[in-house]
């Protein structure tokens, strides 16, 4: 399992066992089960109505995923490119195959695969990034399905409310507070569940879904970068130097003050030494 999602999913249920716990006068009280079906019921429901059903039907799918630790190979697809790069500057074609073979990401695989039939570098390009938006397109839309739950939950809690308040209107008459604020207990309870599926479960679904996306397109492009140097038959060294950017966490390039100051090797550091 996804370590940042099995302790998200921990402290959620932690938080609820402390506010049922200690906050709550009567912690059966928060057990509601027609206010959740509402809630659920009416959230499913809209997004049928929203979305066609091949789409809905991959919501769970979609809960796996995120539940899964998936792991993006970029070291072994750089080294794997920078590899097949030096066979294909040696003119070694049947070994440039034989390497391809080995290589899992298909992405990679296609965009070797049009280098070594000599298709023109412009035409690679152009298709390997529509594949590249095109996945982009895809995610970005599973990613919506989930922002799309988010914001029904808390308005079906909302109606779950209204029909709660309604119920209570029959029963003022009778003035007898106990009864009163139970049921308006119970019609609160609703709104509670709305916001607390839209916030703790669907937002952050999609939140981890739009950062995954981010993470397979930079992928992508850098194998993109490594197959437009392997179609100019770029130097292996220097392809191996660009890509190592995309596998950069984001380091200052210019301010470097917090990082320890190293050593100067040798002596007569901070002096050039010249030959007269």
């Amino acid at each position: 399992m996804n370590p940042s999602t099995l302790i998200g999913m921990a402290a959620g249920i932690a938080m609820l066992v402390i506010v049922l716990v200690f906050a709550a006068e009567e912690p059966s009280a928060f057990i509601n089960l027609p206010g959740l079906a509402i809630v659920l019921g009416g959230t499913f429901a809209a997004t049928f109505i929203s979305y066609p059903l091949r789409e809905v039907v991959r919501v769970f799918g979609l809960f796996r995923t995120v539940l899964r630790n998936e792991r993006l190979y970029t070291q072994r697809d750089m080294e794997e490119l920078v590899q097949i790069s030096r066979l294909w500057m040696q003119g070694d074609v049947r070994a440039v195959e034989q390497a391809l073979k080995r290589v899992k990401n298909p992405f990679l695989r296609t965009g070797v695969q049009l280098v070594i039939d000599l298709t023109p570098e412009e035409d690679i390009l152009d298709l390997l990034q529509w594949r590249i938006s095109r996945l982009r397109a895809k995610e970005h839309a599973e990613a919506q399905l989930f922002r799309v739950m988010a914001s029904f939950a808390p308005a079906f809690g909302m109606i779950g409310t209204l029909v709660g308040l309604i119920n209570l209107m029959f029963i003022l008459e009778g003035g007898d507070l106990e009864i009163i604020g139970r049921h308006m207990a119970v019609a609160l309870m609703t709104t509670f569940y709305g916001i607390l599926l839209a916030n703790l479960i669907f937002k952050p679904v999609a939140v981890k879904l739009e950062r995954r996306t981010e993470q397979r397109i930079v992928l992508m492009n850098m194998v993109l970068q490594g197959i437009s140097m392997m179609c100019e038959k770029r130097s292996p060294a220097l392809m191996r130097e660009t890509l190592k950017s995309f596998m950069a966490h984001f380091d200052d390039e210019i301010d470097d003050t917090d990082a320890k100051p190293r050593q100067p090797a040798g002596r007569g550091a901070g002096t050039v030494t010249r030959r007269g």
